[in-house]
């Protein structure tokens, strides 16, 4: 989840299938004699129906817990934003603890318009920077880098996790769709690795997970070009499963899941499989946030002011949904 540019193909107004008949339903409340573990567990799965920048509902029917991003200001990983993935991923270890046959599929998208993310936040990682705070730097990839290692282990739960690109997926907002089992992307949705034009790369996980799919020497070329590649593209490649019409996302995750209603089991051990094939494990990716927390203490002043206008750039994107709205 790390630094990212915004794309001029981004479509602020693009209408999106939002809608979902779905019920949110929490967990019943614990019992007054509950265990201390019991209680905190229940408080935890409580909680992931009222985090504040993730809107989460649970489709009982379809065994499917949906969640999308609602980015407090720029539709980037804000530190606050990454606490609230934590405690995401607590509440759904704690809702299904006891019954994890229930869960089938965790689905991922996001309410801005025409971005799914723009990945790290660069206004943070500016701060930090300037005041030469590495350990402050290192602490956010390290924050990132452990909410990618639970979701490529899909939180010990047998599940399949999707990931639902309704539009743009940058920097580290890639490297985090590219953390799940399936990726469902809608046509003119845009994605890459950007970071090369204010001399950075894309520090946590991206480099682990493009080589483990589609080989080191293409993970290269995206990072070290900062080429920007359609949703046709990246489906050809091998780094999208599946490309629908704009709009289409949900129900082409919906589509997705019938289809795969009986083969579900299947499926899950052939993911489960490529992940003992090609682990990718925390100290991997925590090496990796070592190397970016270096590279972010060498960059120029020049590469800073084109980060900051990128920053700038952000806002001004953020200012153009909320007047649209």
């Amino acid at each position: 989840m790390q630094s990212i540019a915004l794309s001029h193909a981004s479509v602020p107004g693009r209408a999106m299938s939002w809608p979902l008949p779905l019920v949110t339903k929490e967990p019943a409340a614990p019992l007054n004699d509950a265990k201390p573990l019991d209680l905190m567990k229940g408080a935890e799965a409580r909680r992931l129906f009222k985090l504040e920048q993730l809107e989460v509902n649970w489709d009982a029917q379809a065994g499917a817990l949906w969640t999308f991003m609602r980015p407090r200001g720029r539709p980037s990983y804000n530190p606050d934003f990454l606490e609230d993935f934590h405690a995401w991923q607590r509440g759904i270890a704690a809702m299904f603890a006891d019954r994890p046959e229930d869960i089938h599929y965790l689905l991922l998208g996001s309410r801005t318009p025409g971005v799914f993310s723009l990945g790290g936040d660069l206004h943070h990682f500016l701060s930090k920077i300037h005041a030469r705070d590495r350990q402050a730097l290192v602490a956010y990839g390290e924050s990132c880098v452990r909410i990618l290692d639970r979701n490529i282990a899909t939180l010990g739960l047998p599940m399949i996790t999707i990931g639902l690109a309704q539009g743009d997926a940058l920097g580290g907002g890639l490297e985090s769709l590219l953390s799940f089992n399936v990726i469902i992307a809608e046509r003119g949705a845009k994605f890459g690795f950007p970071e090369t034009m204010f001399g950075l790369f894309p520090g946590m996980g991206a480099y682990s997970l493009v080589a483990r799919r589609v080989g080191s020497a293409f993970a290269e070329e995206m990072m070290l070009t900062g080429r920007i590649y359609s949703a046709d593209e990246m489906k050809e490649v091998g780094l999208v499963h599946m490309v629908v019409e704009p709009g289409q996302g949900v129900e082409g995750a919906r589509d997705y899941m019938q289809r795969n209603k009986r083969r579900h089991v299947g499926a899950r051990a052939v993911f489960k499989a490529g992940h003992v094939v090609n682990p990718v494990n925390l100290e991997e990716l925590d090496r990796i946030v070592q190397i970016w927390a270096d590279a972010c203490l060498q960059l120029r002043d020049r590469d800073l002011k084109v980060m900051q206008r990128l920053v700038s750039a952000q806002d001004k994107l953020q200012y153009t949904m909320q007047a649209a709205e």
